[in-house]
């Protein structure tokens, strides 16, 4: 009796985890039909095509290979620092017209509902239709080589 206990106690456990772990407001500030692909992608901004990362508040397309469904807007935040952003609106389910555009230099827009974001820091500014932020990725930036990885 004992061991069935703890049986069907760990099972009821395992399966709460997993419904914790697949809900809507658990994933990583996006909706629940966000789509997820691998990110592996590294850049020599010594490259011409990179030249606007070189400076505070540039940024650039990313549409290579392992870059995600619809690609990152990548953004030169500090003399250090870098934003990867995916390009899939974090608050709507994809469709026509939800790739984020960056707009003015200093901004994100959904184009489908006119949301937007901070392109440097990502915050939602204000109207926006949603308070999540942009999905990003982490980024590893090498100053001795001017290179920069972005992986998830």
């Amino acid at each position: 009796m004992k061991k069935t206990f703890s049986i069907l106690s760990i099972i009821t456990l395992l399966i709460f985890n997993n419904l914790a772990i697949n809900s809507c407001g658990s994933r990583e500030d996006t909706v629940s039909c966000f789509p997820s692909s691998p990110i592996n992608v590294t850049l020599n901004l010594n490259l011409p095509a990179y030249f606007n990362l070189n400076q505070v508040g540039g940024w650039v397309y990313i549409d290579e290979q392992q870059s995600g469904t619809r690609g990152l807007i990548l953004v030169r935040a500090t003399g250090t620092t870098f934003k990867a952003y995916d390009r899939n609106a974090p608050h709507i389910c994809p469709d026509t017209n939800t790739t984020l555009e960056v707009k003015d230099n200093i901004s994100i827009l959904c184009p489908k509902d006119n949301t937007k974001w901070i392109l440097l820091t990502g915050q939602p500014t204000d109207g926006s239709a949603t308070s999540l932020p942009p999905k990003t990725y982490p980024v590893n930036y090498d100053s001795s080589s001017n290179t920069v990885n972005i992986y998830f």
